[in-house]
């Protein structure tokens, strides 16, 4: 074999190595950047996963918020306040009073029993309901054009006619008592009950709207709100 001839083989053989080598790195080179995108693909996915898992977390927790709120609650408490007063209403509808006392002007005090002491009191004459008494935690008193009648924590009614006084001013009263009665506005006065050393043990007032009423130990007491006092043992 001649020089030249010697020299084109290893020409050609060291091309073919040479290609053989590209094509090994070209070939190392997209299994490389294959794997990579594999890698990255793969925790991509991982991620998208665990978002996933915590967006459904949070809109759970938000869904058992929204079940098992207060706002649920107090919506069954308000139907349950709504059913109370429906039931008070209802029984007086019915027209059945828990007790009945006959007043001193001959008309009529139907008593219901309102719970937690108290009362509500409905004076009626004829048919006709001429005035409602209801103690809320405090007694209840009433001028019925001359009669005074007073609701007790109890549920007591009284009425009596008479023994007016009227303030400014300080008045003896029955059992002892003294009323100290001071004008606050336009039919608007406030009685201070003092006790024998002069200590105010009770106070009532009555505006333009209500006229109001105490039980003082046994001695029944409305003022009004024009202001005159009476009281009655």
């Amino acid at each position: 074999m001649s020089t030249h001839t010697t020299a084109r083989t290893a020409r050609r053989r060291t091309l073919r190595v040479a290609l053989a080598a590209l094509t090994a790195v070209a070939g190392l080179t997209l299994t490389a950047c294959s794997g990579g995108d594999a890698a990255d693909a793969k925790p991509a996915g991982h991620a998208a996963a665990a978002q996933s898992g915590g967006a459904g977390s949070s809109a759970g927790v938000a869904d058992s918020h929204a079940k098992s709120g207060s706002g649920a609650k107090s919506g069954s408490e308000a139907k349950a306040e709504t059913k109370s007063d429906a039931a008070v209403d209802a029984a007086d509808e019915a027209g059945a009073p828990d007790n009945t006392v006959t007043l001193e002007d001959g008309s009529t005090a139907e008593i219901y029993d309102l719970g937690n002491q108290n009362y509500r009191a409905k004076i009626v004459n004829g048919g006709d309901v001429l005035a409602t008494l209801e103690t809320k935690d405090t007694d209840a008193g009433a001028d019925l054009n001359g009669m005074y009648v007073v609701l007790t924590l109890g549920g007591e009614v009284h009425s009596w006619m008479g023994g007016e006084q009227t303030g400014p001013g300080t008045f003896t009263l029955e059992g002892g008592w003294k009323a100290k009665v001071t004008k606050l506005g336009e039919l608007h006065y406030r009685a201070e009950i003092l006790g024998e050393d002069g200590s105010v043990n009770a106070t009532v007032e009555a505006d333009e709207n209500d006229a109001a009423g105490l039980d003082a130990n046994g001695i029944y007491i409305v003022l009004t709100a024009g202001g005159q006092i009476s009281s009655h043992e």
